[in-house]
């Protein structure tokens, strides 16, 4: 098996300390420093942890998102931004990009970058749970929430938070608005091939899945395929931050051919001996227009900003006070390791292309 579905890495990014030694000058924000300090580290931690579920995802996520609002945003719940939105610098790396870190000094993209990873955690829990040999009908749920779940977060980030960025996102960079529709698309077109598949189970009409096929397939056009068969054999000799995979030589692809020939060798000998039927000219015209079972992103929001936010606190962190640079003495440049995933082989070919 090739493992083409674990393509991508989730991003890793430098640590960040949230000390301001002379602009703390107070109690309340040397409380917010320490707890976006350890909030984030405890989302970072999550993020490889195999006993994490969505509820603990989302709890961490949450309360450190809540914590980093109050740089970006006025308390006032004004246009105006915060003023400590450029105070730190963030670096990340890029999930197509190896170990080359993206830098940049604005809590907004901290913000994105972390919610990039978020949504990325949620298609490889989605990964991990399809590829249990038995799953059952609530995981099979939870898998097509999940994929729904992180395809909303990436279109929040991309219509609200990415147009922020005063620095725009570099060709090729997780924050490139194609890359991260491609995302929003799989997404999408991997959670509705959950709902195919109930649809087979359930013996709906024909008719339905043939429409429900096509409209997934139009995903996986508009996501990144349409010219995949002429790119399977470069894409497969490409040097990648994953594993070296060969896109042609994917199991699904080995047993599609097999598979469409002993279906059709299998209708054709039981028609011949039970049924009778007459088999038609021309396939029946399908109407292959979905008028409903087609998946659309949960809409997602970030939290408010944490309760600790109150103009005190926020007077607290005095930017006048903030040292000045110093450019005689080098600073040490700070070190972004790879992600350590857990690796988890399958029990089955889970299809999950993203994670």
């Amino acid at each position: 098996m090739t493992h083409w579905f674990h393509r991508n890495p989730l991003k890793a990014t430098a640590p960040v300390s949230f000390n301001y030694y002379g602009v703390v000058t107070g109690p309340a924000a040397s409380k917010i420093c320490s707890d976006l300090r350890s909030s984030r580290a405890r989302l970072l931690e999550l993020f490889t942890d195999l006993s994490c579920n969505p509820e603990m995802m989302k709890n961490a996520a949450d309360s450190y998102f809540s914590l980093l609002q109050g740089f970006i945003n006025s308390l006032d719940e004004s246009t105006q931004e915060s003023k400590l939105r450029y105070i730190q610098n963030f670096k990340w790396t890029d999930t197509l990009q190896g170990q080359v870190p993206s830098a940049q000094q604005d809590a907004v993209f901290e913000l994105i970058s972390m919610g990039f990873n978020v949504a990325l955690w949620y298609t490889k829990y989605a990964s991990r749970l399809a590829g249990k040999e038995n799953i059952t009908e609530d995981e099979a749920k939870e898998v097509h929430r999940s994929l729904k779940i992180a395809a909303g977060i990436f279109k929040h980030l991309k219509e609200s938070h990415i147009p922020k960025l005063i620095t725009p996102a570099e060709k090729g960079r997780d924050l490139e608005a194609r890359l991260i529709e491609a995302y929003i698309i799989q997404c999408q077109a991997e959670a509705q091939e959950v709902t195919i598949a109930r649809a087979i189970e359930l013996k709906h009409a024909p008719g339905l899945i043939a429409a429900l096929a096509y409209e997934t397939a139009n995903f996986y056009q508009k996501a990144v395929y349409a010219k995949a068969e002429a790119l399977c054999k470069e894409y497969g000799e490409t040097k990648g931050p994953g594993p070296t995979v060969k896109p042609s030589g994917h199991l699904f692809f080995r047993k599609l051919g097999n598979l469409v020939k002993n279906t059709l060798e299998k209708c054709q000998r039981e028609n011949g001996f039970i049924y009778f039927q007459k088999v038609p000219t021309e396939a029946p015209q399908l109407e292959l227009k979905a008028n409903y079972g087609l998946v659309e992103p949960v809409p997602f929001e970030f939290p408010p900003p944490s309760a600790h936010w109150t103009p005190e606190t926020l007077a607290a962190f005095d930017l006048t006070k903030r040292p000045k640079d110093d450019s005689a003495k080098p600073k040490p440049e700070e070190v972004v390791k790879p992600v350590k995933e857990p690796d988890i082989k399958p029990q089955k070919d889970t299809g999950c292309y993203i994670s």
